[in-house]
């Protein structure tokens, strides 16, 4: 059964719940700023073949074709960047299932940042090739018997690291609400936006933006049936924590939303939908085959959710951002078997 997170159980920055400092619009402008020497601003693609499937006309935020391939480069560079000269100097540590490890990894080699990140090793064999690869130095860990924010910790304590976390994260949410910020300034007014959920780092900086730049675009969430979390916790008023799914969208097997993303989405979000994997490894196909795109399972997450929001997005014009494609290519062939 899922267990409700304390929560008191605040960052070290923090004390009390009402002391939590939530980012903001300019937060996400300034990140943007921050950021643009190093990041890719991504195409944004069109299907006149999903356009009529669904009777909308769909936006396709394809974060697939960002540095190092995922939207998580967006909020490691931008919390680097604020980090002082003295923390840079000392390096930073992370947890990851691999698309933030590789991105601190990417943003510490082109910064002279030293980089440790705590892996599970069940992790894509191609994202911890890939991260140690960038230059990181991996320590891997048993996500189903070991904590791996214990094992952070250890290593804040013993080397004088920053923790840099994959989403709970001011700098982290304002970095990843650039994303969507650049999708609404190509496309204009959308009525609708669909977002890869995890943790809720990108869904966070995505509604940061939409509340102030298109006020009446309906966003949604949309995590694995066997993810619900953040669905859960949306419904309940509260943080729920379950225990670790099994998805394979790897890059949303979190257990629980944080304190800085769960008040920003249960205040601006729409609705959180779920998919199943079935629903993902269609999403694949459709992007390997119609779209000429490998886009990773957690990328998918979006797409399978406008196919299931069909009705509700009917004439409409809707963003869908496209998180990653950093897919562990002997897996693909096994999806499309």
């Amino acid at each position: 059964m899922p267990e409700q997170i304390a929560l008191q159980k605040l960052p070290e920055s923090c004390v009390t719940p009402e002391q939590l400092s939530l980012p903001d619009i300019d937060d996400v402008l300034a990140a943007a700023e921050r950021i643009a020497p190093y990041v890719h601003r991504t195409p944004v693609l069109r299907s006149r073949t999903m356009d009529k499937a669904l009777g909308a006309q769909l936006f396709f935020k394809c974060e697939n074709f960002q540095r190092m391939g995922a939207f998580k480069f967006r909020g490691a560079m931008n919390a680097l960047l604020r980090l002082s000269a003295q923390q840079r100097r000392a390096g930073v540590v992370c947890y990851s299932s691999g698309n933030h490890g590789q991105a601190l990894a990417m943003a510490g080699s082109l910064l002279s940042v030293a980089v440790t990140v705590v892996m599970p090793a069940d992790a894509p064999q191609a994202k911890i090739t890939a991260t140690a690869g960038y230059g990181a130095r991996i320590v891997l860990f048993d996500r189903h018997t070991e904590d791996r924010m214990q094992l952070c910790e250890a290593l804040v304590a013993e080397q004088g690291l920053s923790l840099i976390p994959p989403y709970d994260h001011p700098d982290v949410i304002s970095g990843q609400g650039t994303a969507a910020l650049e999708l609404l300034q190509e496309t204009g007014p959308l009525d609708a936006l669909l977002v890869c959920l995890g943790g809720g780092g990108l869904l966070a900086g995505s509604l940061l933006v939409a509340r102030h730049v298109a006020p009446h675009c309906r966003t949604f969430g949309v995590e694995p049936e066997a993810a619900n979390d953040a669905q859960q916790s949306l419904r309940a008023g509260r943080i729920i924590r379950i225990e670790v799914p099994t998805t394979i969208a790897d890059g949303a097997q979190t257990q629980s939303l944080g304190q800085y993303t769960f008040p920003i989405i249960a205040r601006d979000v729409a609705d959180i939908v779920t998919v199943s994997d079935d629903m993902l490894i269609k999403s694949m196909r459709f992007y390997a085959e119609r779209m000429k795109m490998v886009v990773e399972p957690t990328g998918c997450l979006s797409l399978a959710g406008a196919q299931l929001l069909k009705e509700q997005l009917h004439g409409q014009r809707v963003g869908v951002i496209v998180s990653g494609g950093n897919v562990d290519l002997s897996r693909l062939g096994a999806y499309f078997a």
